[in-house]
């Protein structure tokens, strides 16, 4: 009985003895003026998939959660009402057109009688000058000349009102199949759909929402950081976020971001001392690369701490040493 209670205190000193050991390393870097740290979760920005037109929605091609390409096609919006009026358009282009030939060959004719007209009046000028006809034949010439020269120029105005016609309607056809392309909303950039705001057969006003999407190659974490810290961070600063989930891989980052005006500690610091300081909000963003690689796996909201390297020099602390350099560390 005496040998098991020996051994009972050694095994519990020997495990005290590591938890010691084990925490005093862990808060060591909380005391390293060569790194700080901050509470955030992870962020990525956030784009609305909207209806250009007013209308209603026809199709929604996407699910909450599904990941999605640029360009990839997520809504159809109804467009009966725009392919008739395109078909109408498109009839209306044919007929200016037809309206564009007769004026034209009303050209044709009319510069025929013109020339006509024209040698008739040079004849009749020249007989009158010689004496060798009467002043009202000249005059009769003349004013069948200055007839057919007016006809002529009414003749290529109604050419050039047609063409002008027939570009007017092609340019309501471009636009009716513009409205027609933009009822196909497709997605904006790569990303996953973070969840529906309209179902299928709702009827939205112009600039209604459809869809929010995140865009999972630009992700951050915003944490705070004390005035004595946050004045030593510089843009493009080292940073390494543990996430709860995940608390053995540390993920790298880089400061993109540093606010030039404090604020007061936001509600989730919990500690008084820490509420009573100002702060400054630090964004602390992850390789876009690195993100590709691991799409299916990023998950806004995840709650973590960014750690801060203040002085380059700096060696991480074992815990934050990246997995893929922690074999050339041993």
């Amino acid at each position: 009985m005496k040998k098991l209670v020996i051994t009972l205190v050694v095994i519990a000193v020997v495990g005290l003895g590591f938890y010691l050991i084990k925490n005093y390393r862990e808060n060591a870097i909380y005391r390293n003026p060569a790194f700080a740290s901050g509470n955030g979760r992870l962020e990525a920005t956030e784009v609305n998939v909207s209806a250009k037109l007013a209308g209603k929605i026809d199709k929604i091609l996407v699910e909450e959660g599904d990941y999605v390409k640029k360009e990839q096609k997520l809504v159809q919006m109804q467009i009966n009402t725009l392919k008739a009026d395109l078909a109408q358009n498109l009839a209306m282009i044919k007929v200016k057109e037809a309206e564009l030939a007769s004026a034209k060959a009303l050209v044709l004719q009319k510069e025929s009688n013109y020339k006509n007209a024209e040698s008739r009046y040079k004849r009749e000028k020249t007989l009158w000058e010689k004496k060798a006809t009467s002043q009202q034949v000249f005059e009769n010439a003349e004013a069948l000349y200055e007839s057919a020269k007016a006809e002529v120029e009414a003749a290529k105005a109604k050419v050039t009102q047609a063409e002008a016609e027939i570009q007017a309607e092609k340019a309501n056809a471009a636009r009716t199949q513009a409205d027609i392309d933009d009822s196909s909303l497709l997605a904006p950039l790569d990303g996953r759909i973070q969840y529906k705001i309209s179902e299928v057969g709702e009827v939205l006003n112009a600039g209604g929402k459809v869809l929010n999407m995140v865009d999972l190659t630009d992700v951050y974490m915003t944490f705070f950081l004390p005035e004595e810290s946050a004045g030593k961070v510089k843009i493009g600063a080292d940073v390494r976020i543990i996430l709860d989930a995940i608390p053995d891989v540390p993920i790298p980052a880089k400061v993109s971001f540093v606010a030039n005006v404090a604020q007061f500690t936001p509600k989730t610091v919990e500690t008084k001392i820490e509420r009573q300081k100002l702060m400054f909000r630090i964004k602390a963003k992850i390789n876009p690369e690195l993100l590709k690689q691991y799409l299916d796996y990023v998950k806004t909201g995840l709650p973590g701490v960014a750690w801060v390297r203040l002085n380059d020099k700096a060696e991480w602390p074992a815990f934050l040493v990246l997995r893929k350099d922690r074999g050339a560390k041993k």
